[in-house]
């Protein structure tokens, strides 16, 4: 997740509510994608005629949704590209409310989940008031991994920089959703983050986060570190914290995964290294560089390089810093130069996109592979979603035990300091 960016234009919020590219826009509105381009900028006055046609086709995919059928509700804070999201409207959650405040990110969101709500950006004010937020009977929050992740934390100590919570931008975050938590007592909610929060300022950073949720939020909560390998074939540990606000029989350290020798390969995800443009072809330059690298750390007996790949192997985990040099998934091809991924590899890699259910990527290919490597494993979360069906169910049928209650309201959570 990046730093909260400028405001949007008119023609572009217009835009992302009607799920159109830039393209799209131009050849649905008739105009060339240069002034397409201005409007998109806030360089030029949108005419009104424009204004009306995206408006009415953002009301028309609006209508799309039938929330009517939906058997709860929930919100997807700090949303990414909606990982979270896919899993719970999954088992027949309707999504009313959606934060994410980089700008990329909500065009690709846009794109891909017709709404009847805009995105919000910041979720600070949010937070600030919950009652702006919706009433709603799940919470989902991915907050912002990168003040506890090793990558992070280890570019963070190097610059003489803050992590964890004293990463005031970031690393405060999560208490902003307790906030919301502890306002709308949802039936239940998920949190998720990087494996490394378990063990971040010698494990205090988690002890904090879960003494919130169970002793000031009065939750029943349970965390597992769990990897994507059985469902994609990435090697991504990714750590999920489940709360019910009602003790159940939910339990989510005996949850039965499936067997991670029984699945896919790459080979299930990649297209043919023949029909993959040359420009995803690592240069001659940047391939010498990589090689160089490794056998410089390979002699000091470290394990840091590229990693090379093909058809029946599982990837590294994709990350973030994809867009850079691609070293982490480097896929081999015969007589040739190792290539990059393509962004829409990434997304079946991610579980994003697969047979029946296409990804619509309109960003860049930087912005798509940063994209991607920040988000969740979709399927790990369809399969946590489904195990939590039951019990969301159960919960919401109990009414709260009056006995029950939480310590702090949401205005009295604190961000600890030092």
């Amino acid at each position: 997740m990046s730093l909260p960016s400028q405001p949007v234009s008119v023609f572009n919020r217009l835009r992302e509510q009607a799920g159109l590219t830039l393209k799209e826009a131009a050849e649905e509105l008739g105009i060339s994608e240069t002034t397409a381009s201005r409007y998109e900028k806030g360089r030029q006055k949108v005419s009104a005629p424009v204004v009306r046609l995206l408006e009415r086709l953002a009301r028309e995919r609006r209508s799309i949704q039938k929330p009517s059928s939906a058997s709860f509700r929930f919100i997807d804070l700090f949303a990414g590209i909606g990982g979270l999201r896919i899993g719970f409207e999954g088992i027949g959650g309707h999504c009313v409310f959606t934060s994410e405040w980089d700008r990329f990110s909500r065009e690709t969101y846009a794109l891909n989940y017709p709404d009847n709500h805009e995105i919000s950006g910041d979720i600070r004010p949010f937070a600030e008031e919950p009652s702006l937020v919706p009433e709603h009977d799940v919470l989902l929050a991915g907050f912002p991994c990168q003040p506890f992740s090793l990558a992070g934390v280890s570019k963070k100590n190097s610059l003489g920089r803050p992590h964890g919570f004293l990463c005031n931008m970031q690393g405060t975050l999560f208490f902003d959703a307790a906030r919301i938590i502890a306002h709308h007592r949802p039936a239940a909610f998920l949190l998720e983050n990087v494996k490394n929060l378990q063990s971040h300022d010698k494990g205090r950073t988690f002890a904090v986060i879960m003494a919130t949720l169970r002793e000031k939020l009065g939750y029943h909560v349970q965390s597992r570190v769990i990897s994507s390998a059985p469902w994609v074939p990435q090697k991504r540990e990714r750590i999920f914290i489940i709360g019910f606000r009602e003790p159940t029989g939910f339990d989510l350290a005996n949850l039965p995964l499936p067997s991670v020798e029984d699945g896919p390969k790459l080979g299930s995800i990649l297209e043919p290294n023949d029909a993959v443009p040359p420009k995803y072809t690592l240069t001659e330059h940047l391939w010498t560089y990589l090689q160089n690298y490794k056998a410089k750390h390979e002699a000091k007996g470290n394990g840091f390089g590229y990693g090379l790949v093909g058809p029946d192997d599982i990837a590294r985990t994709l990350s973030a810093r994809y867009h850079k040099d691609g070293s982490e998934i480097l896929i081999r091809q015969e007589g040739k130069r190792p290539r990059r991924l393509t962004p829409q590899e990434c997304a079946r890699l991610m579980g994003f996109e697969r047979p029946g259910r296409p990804f619509r990527i309109g960003v860049s290919d930087t912005q798509a592979y940063r994209q991607f490597g920040n988000a969740v494993a979709v399927p790990v979360i369809e399969y946590l979603a489904e195990a939590m069906k039951p019990f969301i169910a159960e919960v919401m049928r109990r009414p709260q035990d009056p006995e029950h209650k939480p310590m702090l309201a949401s205005a009295d959570i604190e961000v600890p300091v030092g």
